[in-house]
Protein backbone atom coordinates (compact mmCIF):
# COMPACT_ATOMS: atom_id res chain seq x y z
CA UNK A 1 0.00 0.00 0.00
CA UNK A 2 1.53 3.83 -0.75
CA UNK A 3 2.40 5.83 1.91
CA UNK A 4 -0.67 8.01 0.97
CA UNK A 5 -3.04 5.43 0.84
CA UNK A 6 -1.95 4.15 4.14
CA UNK A 7 -2.71 7.91 5.67
CA UNK A 8 -5.71 8.51 3.61
CA UNK A 9 -7.12 4.71 5.04
CA UNK A 10 -5.46 5.84 8.69
CA UNK A 11 -7.70 9.30 8.70
CA UNK A 12 -10.75 7.71 7.68
CA UNK A 13 -10.16 4.95 10.54
CA UNK A 14 -9.84 7.91 13.00
CA UNK A 15 -12.86 9.85 11.35
CA UNK A 16 -14.36 7.36 11.86
CA UNK A 17 -13.51 6.19 15.61
CA UNK A 18 -14.26 10.13 16.29
CA UNK A 19 -18.03 9.87 15.33
CA UNK A 20 -18.75 6.79 16.90
CA UNK A 21 -17.03 8.25 20.31
CA UNK A 22 -19.05 11.52 19.81
CA UNK A 23 -22.08 9.49 18.87
CA UNK A 24 -21.85 7.22 21.94
CA UNK A 25 -21.42 10.39 23.60
CA UNK A 26 -24.19 12.22 22.72
CA UNK A 27 -26.30 9.53 23.27
CA UNK A 28 -25.11 8.91 26.47
CA UNK A 29 -25.55 12.15 27.10
CA UNK A 30 -29.33 12.19 26.79
CA UNK A 31 -29.27 8.98 28.17
CA UNK A 32 -28.47 10.44 30.92
CA UNK A 33 -30.65 13.50 31.16
CA UNK A 34 -34.03 13.95 33.83
CA UNK A 35 -36.58 16.08 32.05
CA UNK A 36 -39.38 17.71 33.73
CA UNK A 37 -42.11 19.69 30.85
CA UNK A 38 -43.63 22.18 32.62
CA UNK A 39 -46.18 24.78 31.57
CA UNK A 40 -49.54 26.01 30.18
CA UNK A 41 -51.22 24.66 26.49
CA UNK A 42 -48.51 25.67 24.71
CA UNK A 43 -46.37 23.16 26.26
CA UNK A 44 -48.93 20.30 26.94
CA UNK A 45 -49.98 20.39 23.34
CA UNK A 46 -53.35 21.51 23.10
CA UNK A 47 -54.59 22.06 18.92
CA UNK A 48 -52.27 18.89 18.18
CA UNK A 49 -54.74 16.22 19.21
CA UNK A 50 -53.58 12.53 20.37
CA UNK A 51 -54.10 13.70 24.26
CA UNK A 52 -52.53 11.05 26.55
CA UNK A 53 -56.26 10.10 28.07
CA UNK A 54 -54.44 9.91 31.91
CA UNK A 55 -53.82 13.63 31.56
CA UNK A 56 -57.53 14.51 31.10
CA UNK A 57 -58.20 18.13 31.07
CA UNK A 58 -54.76 19.06 31.07
CA UNK A 59 -54.70 17.27 27.51
CA UNK A 60 -51.07 16.44 26.78
CA UNK A 61 -50.65 15.20 23.53
CA UNK A 62 -47.84 12.22 22.63
CA UNK A 63 -47.16 15.59 19.03
CA UNK A 64 -46.46 18.22 22.06
CA UNK A 65 -42.51 18.93 21.51
CA UNK A 66 -41.80 17.73 25.49
CA UNK A 67 -43.20 14.58 24.17
CA UNK A 68 -41.53 14.62 20.65
CA UNK A 69 -37.94 15.78 22.65
CA UNK A 70 -38.32 12.70 24.87
CA UNK A 71 -39.56 10.23 22.11
CA UNK A 72 -36.01 11.02 20.43
CA UNK A 73 -34.02 11.57 23.37
CA UNK A 74 -34.65 8.90 25.38
CA UNK A 75 -34.17 10.86 28.56
CA UNK A 76 -33.02 8.17 31.96
CA UNK A 77 -36.63 10.02 33.30
CA UNK A 78 -39.50 12.57 31.66
CA UNK A 79 -42.17 13.96 34.09
CA UNK A 80 -44.91 15.81 31.94
CA UNK A 81 -46.89 18.36 34.13
CA UNK A 82 -47.54 21.01 31.73
CA UNK A 83 -51.77 21.65 32.00
CA UNK A 84 -54.01 23.40 29.57
CA UNK A 85 -54.94 26.90 31.14
CA UNK A 86 -52.50 26.87 33.17
CA UNK A 87 -50.88 30.22 34.92
CA UNK A 88 -48.50 31.15 36.70
CA UNK A 89 -49.61 30.55 40.30
CA UNK A 90 -50.76 26.90 38.76
CA UNK A 91 -47.04 25.69 37.98
CA UNK A 92 -46.24 26.51 41.63
CA UNK A 93 -49.16 24.91 43.00
CA UNK A 94 -49.45 21.57 40.58
CA UNK A 95 -46.79 21.16 38.59
CA UNK A 96 -42.96 21.45 40.47
CA UNK A 97 -43.73 17.72 42.10
CA UNK A 98 -41.13 15.68 39.87
CA UNK A 99 -38.28 18.49 40.05
CA UNK A 100 -35.47 17.76 42.12
CA UNK A 101 -31.64 17.89 42.64
CA UNK A 102 -31.46 15.71 39.94
CA UNK A 103 -33.55 17.41 37.41
CA UNK A 104 -30.91 18.12 34.56
CA UNK A 105 -33.45 19.90 31.99
CA UNK A 106 -36.57 21.85 32.53
CA UNK A 107 -38.87 23.99 29.95
CA UNK A 108 -41.55 25.80 30.17
CA UNK A 109 -44.39 28.48 28.67
CA UNK A 110 -46.25 30.58 30.56
CA UNK A 111 -47.44 33.55 31.04
CA UNK A 112 -50.28 33.97 28.35
CA UNK A 113 -53.01 33.40 30.45
CA UNK A 114 -51.60 35.12 33.34
CA UNK A 115 -52.02 38.24 30.64
CA UNK A 116 -55.55 37.38 29.31
CA UNK A 117 -54.98 35.41 25.66
CA UNK A 118 -58.32 33.92 26.04
CA UNK A 119 -60.21 37.02 26.84
CA UNK A 120 -58.27 39.04 24.49
CA UNK A 121 -58.80 37.09 21.38
CA UNK A 122 -62.58 36.35 22.66
CA UNK A 123 -63.33 40.84 22.76
CA UNK A 124 -61.12 41.02 19.27
CA UNK A 125 -63.39 38.43 17.44
CA UNK A 126 -66.65 39.47 18.74
CA UNK A 127 -66.51 42.80 19.86
CA UNK A 128 -65.91 45.81 18.26
CA UNK A 129 -62.01 47.14 17.10
CA UNK A 130 -61.76 49.89 19.57
CA UNK A 131 -63.01 47.75 22.14
CA UNK A 132 -60.27 45.19 21.18
CA UNK A 133 -57.22 47.32 20.65
CA UNK A 134 -58.27 48.91 24.26
CA UNK A 135 -58.16 44.94 25.32
CA UNK A 136 -55.05 44.60 23.89
CA UNK A 137 -53.75 47.83 25.67
CA UNK A 138 -54.77 46.46 29.01
CA UNK A 139 -53.00 43.55 28.79
CA UNK A 140 -49.79 45.26 27.46
CA UNK A 141 -50.13 46.94 30.65
CA UNK A 142 -50.79 43.69 32.90
CA UNK A 143 -47.54 42.80 31.54
CA UNK A 144 -45.57 45.57 32.63
CA UNK A 145 -46.88 45.75 36.36
CA UNK A 146 -47.82 42.18 37.20
CA UNK A 147 -46.49 39.84 35.18
CA UNK A 148 -42.55 40.06 35.93
CA UNK A 149 -43.58 39.44 39.19
CA UNK A 150 -45.25 36.06 38.76
CA UNK A 151 -42.36 34.69 36.23
CA UNK A 152 -40.25 35.43 39.07
CA UNK A 153 -42.06 33.53 41.59
CA UNK A 154 -42.23 30.73 39.36
CA UNK A 155 -38.51 31.06 38.31
CA UNK A 156 -37.61 31.37 41.57
CA UNK A 157 -39.20 27.85 42.45
CA UNK A 158 -38.02 25.94 39.70
CA UNK A 159 -34.30 27.45 41.00
CA UNK A 160 -35.24 25.94 44.27
CA UNK A 161 -36.53 22.82 43.73
CA UNK A 162 -33.86 22.07 40.85
CA UNK A 163 -30.66 24.43 41.34
CA UNK A 164 -28.77 22.33 38.58
CA UNK A 165 -31.37 22.08 35.91
CA UNK A 166 -31.07 24.19 32.79
CA UNK A 167 -34.08 25.89 32.07
CA UNK A 168 -35.43 26.55 28.46
CA UNK A 169 -38.06 29.13 28.58
CA UNK A 170 -40.10 29.02 25.56
CA UNK A 171 -42.28 31.92 24.43
CA UNK A 172 -45.24 32.30 21.33
CA UNK A 173 -45.64 33.06 18.03
CA UNK A 174 -46.70 35.26 16.60
CA UNK A 175 -50.57 34.81 15.04
CA UNK A 176 -51.01 36.38 11.66
CA UNK A 177 -49.14 37.02 8.69
CA UNK A 178 -50.41 40.39 7.56
CA UNK A 179 -51.65 41.17 4.13
CA UNK A 180 -52.00 37.08 3.93
CA UNK A 181 -54.62 35.16 2.12
CA UNK A 182 -57.71 35.71 4.98
CA UNK A 183 -60.00 38.31 3.20
CA UNK A 184 -62.70 38.00 6.49
CA UNK A 185 -62.43 38.15 10.22
CA UNK A 186 -60.25 40.73 11.99
CA UNK A 187 -58.77 43.66 10.05
CA UNK A 188 -54.85 44.22 9.61
CA UNK A 189 -54.73 46.62 11.85
CA UNK A 190 -55.93 44.26 14.71
CA UNK A 191 -53.96 41.89 13.68
CA UNK A 192 -50.73 43.63 13.45
CA UNK A 193 -51.46 44.73 17.35
CA UNK A 194 -52.46 40.96 18.57
CA UNK A 195 -48.80 40.20 17.06
CA UNK A 196 -47.46 43.41 18.86
CA UNK A 197 -49.06 42.07 21.80
CA UNK A 198 -47.40 38.90 21.45
CA UNK A 199 -44.23 39.97 20.56
CA UNK A 200 -44.63 42.41 23.99
CA UNK A 201 -45.05 39.59 25.94
CA UNK A 202 -41.89 37.27 24.62
CA UNK A 203 -39.68 40.25 25.16
CA UNK A 204 -40.85 40.78 28.86
CA UNK A 205 -40.31 37.14 29.28
CA UNK A 206 -37.08 36.45 28.11
CA UNK A 207 -35.76 39.50 30.40
CA UNK A 208 -37.58 37.29 33.18
CA UNK A 209 -35.46 34.18 31.93
CA UNK A 210 -32.22 36.40 31.73
CA UNK A 211 -32.21 37.43 34.92
CA UNK A 212 -32.40 34.24 36.40
CA UNK A 213 -30.00 32.94 34.63
CA UNK A 214 -32.27 30.62 32.05
CA UNK A 215 -32.41 30.29 28.20
CA UNK A 216 -35.58 32.08 26.57
CA UNK A 217 -36.86 30.20 23.52
CA UNK A 218 -38.18 32.41 20.66
CA UNK A 219 -40.42 30.46 18.43
CA UNK A 220 -41.30 33.57 16.34
CA UNK A 221 -38.85 33.03 13.75
CA UNK A 222 -39.72 29.26 13.24
CA UNK A 223 -43.69 29.94 12.88
CA UNK A 224 -42.91 33.14 10.37
CA UNK A 225 -44.43 31.69 6.91
CA UNK A 226 -46.54 29.38 8.70
CA UNK A 227 -48.92 32.15 10.49
CA UNK A 228 -52.69 32.12 10.49
CA UNK A 229 -53.35 34.06 6.68
CA UNK A 230 -50.31 32.47 5.30
CA UNK A 231 -51.77 29.29 3.66
CA UNK A 232 -49.30 27.17 5.52
CA UNK A 233 -50.67 27.52 8.93
CA UNK A 234 -49.13 25.45 11.52
CA UNK A 235 -51.89 27.54 13.98
CA UNK A 236 -55.15 26.74 14.59
CA UNK A 237 -57.65 30.07 13.66
CA UNK A 238 -60.73 29.79 15.15
CA UNK A 239 -62.39 26.93 15.68
CA UNK A 240 -66.47 26.84 16.47
CA UNK A 241 -66.37 23.20 17.27
CA UNK A 242 -63.27 22.94 19.48
CA UNK A 243 -62.99 26.63 20.95
CA UNK A 244 -60.34 25.25 22.99
CA UNK A 245 -58.15 24.59 20.61
CA UNK A 246 -58.20 27.49 18.44
CA UNK A 247 -55.11 30.11 18.21
CA UNK A 248 -52.75 27.11 19.14
CA UNK A 249 -50.21 24.85 17.33
CA UNK A 250 -51.03 22.59 15.17
CA UNK A 251 -48.85 18.99 15.35
CA UNK A 252 -46.70 20.49 12.57
CA UNK A 253 -46.32 23.46 14.92
CA UNK A 254 -44.93 21.48 17.89
CA UNK A 255 -42.84 19.33 15.39
CA UNK A 256 -41.49 22.51 13.41
CA UNK A 257 -41.78 25.29 15.62
CA UNK A 258 -41.32 24.37 19.01
CA UNK A 259 -39.48 21.09 18.68
CA UNK A 260 -36.44 22.99 17.21
CA UNK A 261 -36.05 25.54 19.41
CA UNK A 262 -35.83 23.39 22.62
CA UNK A 263 -33.36 20.96 20.29
CA UNK A 264 -31.18 24.00 20.01
CA UNK A 265 -31.12 24.99 23.71
CA UNK A 266 -31.40 22.03 25.53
Amino acid sequence: MKLSRLVAFSSSLLLGAVIALTGATTASAAASVDYVALGDSYSSGVGSGSYISSSGDCKRSTLAYPSLWAAANSPSSFAFTACSGAITSDVTAKQLGPLNASTDLVSISIGGNDAGFADVMTTCVLQSEATCLNRIATARSFVDTTLPGRLDSVYNAISAKAPSAHVVVLGYPRFYKIGGSCIVGLSDKVRTAINGAADYLNAATAKRAADHGFSFGDVAAKFTGHEICSGSAWLHSLNLLNIGESYHPLAAGQSGGYLPVLNALD
